[in-house]
């Protein structure tokens, strides 16, 4: 049972005890419940409508990196670089339509060492209204494209961490578990990187999964600047005490599968269209 349907559940009981007191009160419940079911798919960290992993369960002094939105042609590849002179491991949170366009990129993820996993084919934010099949697309084929690229996702992340109903239902078709994250920088996909290491450092702590990107900024320009706040955070990181580690690691449990250890090959099927 979800968070949500205990609270609905708890919500209907206040409601019929207060019936017996005063029928008017017993409104609020129903009214505090409707403006929560309004703010909730927003709440990436509670796990409202599913479960959902936001941190790390270690009780390590180690943090998770992780990358949305790619992969990017400008972008990624200086990413690795980056991240292979710090030797610090990362999840790229993928979207199909960049996998598709870029497929040596995410050969180019999986040889340096990092995980991958699904973050919807479109990273269409309003896929929430346009019913449980077409969700279940926008998953099911960038899952199936990973897996013709040798590598099937386990963790999903929702574009922005906005979660709905109907996620409930398709992730567990697709073996998939939602992942969000507990440090973000708010950076607007790259669109506003002025102190984003600042951002970053500022807040995070231990068992912390840090959310960025790496698609490219809005002007080339800004690239080095980028580049530059990438090699601050990782720094920084270090300089707190904390260890860059696997998201595996935090969560324990795996993030991916590969071919030789078990590579699912189930693409689940849609769910019933019917009310």
């Amino acid at each position: 049972m979800s968070k949500g349907q205990k609270i609905g559940l708890t919500t209907l009981a206040i409601a019929l005890l207060l019936l017996f007191i005063d029928p008017a009160l017993s409104l609020v419940p129903f009214a505090l419940f409707l403006l929560l079911l309004l703010a909730a798919p927003f709440m990436y960290r509670f796990g409202f409508f599913l479960p959902v992993i936001s941190r790390g369960r270690s009780g390590r002094p180690i943090v998770a990196l992780t990358f949305d939105d790619g992969p990017d042609p400008t972008t990624t590849p200086l990413l690795l670089e980056r991240l292979a002179a710090h030797r610090a491991p990362a999840t790229f949170f993928v979207t199909g339509r960049r996998a598709a366009a870029h497929p040596e990129l995410i050969q180019a993820i999986l040889a340096a060492g990092h995980t991958i996993g699904n973050h919807s084919y479109t990273h269409d934010t309003l896929v929430a209204f346009k019913g449980a099949r077409r969700i279940f697309a926008e998953i099911a084929e960038t899952q199936q494209l990973l897996t013709r690229l040798g590598v099937t996702p386990l963790l999903f992340r929702p574009p922005v961490g906005i979660t709905y109903p109907a996620l409930g239902k398709v992730l567990p078709r697709l073996d998939l578990t939602a992942v969000t994250f507990s440090c973000r920088a708010r950076d607007g996909g790259n669109r506003a990187i002025a102190r984003l290491s600042q951002r970053i450092l500022g807040r995070v702590r231990a068992d912390d999964i840090i959310m960025l990107h790496d698609s490219r900024p809005q002007r080339r320009a800004h690239l080095s600047h980028w580049l530059a706040e990438i090699d601050r955070i990782l720094a920084g990181i270090s300089q707190k005490g904390l260890a860059v580690r696997p998201l595996a690691e935090l969560i324990g449990r795996p993030v991916d599968l590969r071919p030789g250890n078990g590579c699912a090959s189930r693409a689940g099927r849609p769910p019933d269209s019917r009310p």
